[in-house]
């Protein structure tokens, strides 16, 4: 061979091997290169990127839910901006885990956080139906982006969306990752999280929810807003809602025969319910939720309320107040309330503080705090007002604790006590007559001022008197001095709520129970934060309150002022009732109660115009009569 010619092969080849290293040194070199600067992208953005085990960490927001004493009915939720009830993957129906893969991502159980053929064949999708049909991001991906990051649109969040993702799917097993995004995701309504939307969309637990509803819920993700079932978009929800049918039937989630049944299948939405229960009671226990435990707590944390309030007799005491305020118009009177005790706990069963908490103001133009007659959102309950005669009894069981009783005799006369600068106070009764001597018996069933005003002057005693009445939880009584012996009449004023708790004492054979409006405060965790239950404190002998609601519940020895069948007399029935009417008929009382309920009602204005001239009996006494009427026969 020639020596030149190999040597020039040799060369050649050599030369060829050359060019080929240096082709692919070059594109190994581009590649090391993109490495590192992807790499060094990776270390950048994701320096300052929370970790994924904030999940684990920080607990989902959750609002606090306010419910009655079963525990079945919620009144009222603190949330902010996010409404939120947590569940385990295990309480969700496969069926709509499934619709919401179908809906969201197809391939999640077969990816690892980034699913490029599934975006590639969204956006065809996309375009072929011309309208968003399905989704361009995992399940991961939105989990990430709802949780941690912004909403904007720029090619930095996007990495930090891709990094954070990539290192949830390596952290955690893919039933976390549903579970956190099923508890996260948007429903719209203030509605995170599947079981609060199925809530607030069915009334039902998710784990009670139909194939079809889950479909629906799954296609809400979507669009919150437009595909609202309560806006203009609903029939674009329920198209969607066959989409996916028909989508999980295509994957093999269900057959097809179960996804053309389902999509017969009515969906009924509930109507969006009035975001308040017992509105009165609910802003009573919201006040002294926010000063014990602060606002953002409450709005976050997602305490379970357990409140004292029986939701069914609030139901018929809303309904009778409000019935009884229109029928008061006649005598001028545009307001009315109610409170309901259970003497043996002190536990609140019922709170109205107006006729409508939802109504409007009265008269149209009035300022409400200063000119109306019927001012919705004022809880008379708890507002201080003169109570008129329903006083009384405070201090005649004064009087029987110092050893008088109800056959003591005091004169029916007229009498003058000096008020300073001259002037004298000289009381009247309500019919204008004088009866000689009477019995304290008479005195307290008749409601008669001259002699009451004697009980307190010469039996029971001012100060005594004031201290039985604080003593059985009178809380408005701080100045006794300010209104003197007109006090027996109703001249200091009282809250309805403090009165009926006060009657309470009677009720129990002389036991306080102070009034209690939460039963028990649990958190998300299960873990009891507050439990209120009362220990009776004895503050009245039993023969004492035994005898006074004797006095009260004595129709023979009221009838001469009441008559026979007043609204205060049960047949067969042992209640004992106390009216009281205010100085210029400004306000209408009635208090009363049995063994096991203790309630009250005022009747009146707002405002302090005086009614036409009629007694409690007459504005609050129907009132009463009704609701106790059910209450009773529920026993």
């Amino acid at each position: 061979m020639n020596p030149k010619k190999h040597h020039r092969q040799v060369f050649q080849r050599d030369w060829k091997t050359r060019i080929l290293f240096r082709i692919v040194e070059f594109f190994v070199g581009i590649l090391l290169f993109s490495l590192f600067i992807i790499l060094a992208v990776f270390i950048f953005y994701a320096k300052d990127l929370p970790r994924p085990e904030s999940f684990v960490e920080r607990p989902f927001v959750e609002s606090t839910k306010i419910y009655d004493r079963s525990g079945k009915t919620v009144l009222y939720e603190f949330y902010g901006e996010e409404k939120r009830k947590v569940v385990s993957l295990s309480q969700i129906p496969d069926y709509s885990k499934n619709a919401v893969i179908a809906a969201e991502d197809v391939n999640f159980y077969n990816h690892f956080g980034i699913d490029l053929r599934g975006m590639g064949r969204a956006i065809l999708a996309d375009l072929k139906l011309r309208k968003p049909a399905q989704g361009g991001s995992t399940i991961s991906q939105q989990l990430i982006r709802s949780a941690f990051l912004s909403r904007e649109k720029t090619l930095s969040r996007k990495i930090r969306e891709i990094i954070l993702t990539l290192e949830l799917e390596r952290r955690y097993s893919k039933d976390q990752i549903l579970e956190w995004y099923l508890n996260q995701v948007p429903f719209g309504s203030n509605a995170y999280g599947v079981e609060t939307a199925s809530q607030i969309y069915f009334q039902k637990s998710v784990s009670e929810i139909s194939m079809a509803e889950a479909a629906t819920l799954a296609g809400i993700i979507r669009a919150p807003s437009d595909l609202s079932p309560y806006g203009p978009h609903k029939e674009d929800l329920l198209n969607r809602k066959n989409f996916i049918l028909d989508r999980m039937a295509e994957l093999k989630f269900i057959s097809k025969e179960d996804a053309e049944k389902a999509k017969k299948e009515e969906v009924k939405f509930a109507q969006l319910s009035q975001p308040i229960k017992a509105p009165h009671f609910v802003m009573y226990v919201r006040n002294y939720l926010i000063q014990k435990y602060g606002e953002d707590f409450l709005r976050e944390r997602g305490l379970n309320v357990y409140t004292s309030l029986d939701w069914s007799l609030q139901e018929v005491a809303e309904k009778i107040v409000k019935e009884g305020a229109e029928k008061n118009k006649a005598y001028r009177a545009y307001n009315a309330a109610l409170v309901a005790i259970d003497p043996n706990t002190g536990e609140i069963l019922a709170m109205v503080g107006s006729k409508d908490f939802f109504g409007e103001p009265s008269p149209k133009g009035c300022t409400p705090g200063l000119n109306c007659l019927f001012d919705p959102q004022v809880n008379v309950s708890i507002q201080a007002r003169q109570p008129g005669s329903s006083f009384k009894p405070f201090v005649y069981a004064t009087a029987f604790k110092k050893g008088y009783d109800d056959k003591t005799i005091v004169e029916d006369s007229p009498a003058c006590w000096p008020q300073g600068g001259g002037k004298y106070w000289c009381p009247r009764n309500y019919d204008g007559f004088f009866r000689g001597p009477v019995t304290l018996r008479a005195g307290l069933a008749q409601s008669l001022n001259v002699p009451s005003v004697k009980v307190l002057d010469s039996l029971a005693g001012f100060d005594d008197s004031v201290k039985t009445a604080q003593e059985f939880g009178i809380t408005t009584l701080a100045n006794p001095s300010s209104f003197g012996l007109s006090i027996v009449l109703g001249g200091a004023e009282v809250k309805l709520l403090d009165m009926v708790s006060a009657y309470g004492v009677f009720a129990t054979g002389g036991l306080k129970n102070p009034p209690i409006a939460i039963l028990k405060i649990v958190d998300n965790q299960g873990k009891t934060v507050e439990e209120n239950k009362n220990t009776p404190k004895r503050v009245l002998s039993e023969g004492i309150a035994s005898l006074i609601t004797d006095i009260l519940s004595d129709n023979d020895a009221r009838a001469p002022i009441f008559g026979y069948n007043s609204p205060m007399y049960f047949e067969n029935i042992k209640v004992a009732a106390k009216t009281g009417t205010t100085q210029n008929y400004k306000d209408g009382w009635i208090i009363g109660y049995t063994s096991s309920i203790v309630a009250g009602v005022w009747a009146g204005n707002n405002d302090g115009t005086p009614i036409i001239k009629e007694p409690g009996v007459v504005a609050a006494g129907p009132v009463w009569r009704s609701f106790m009427e059910k209450a009773i026969s529920r026993n």
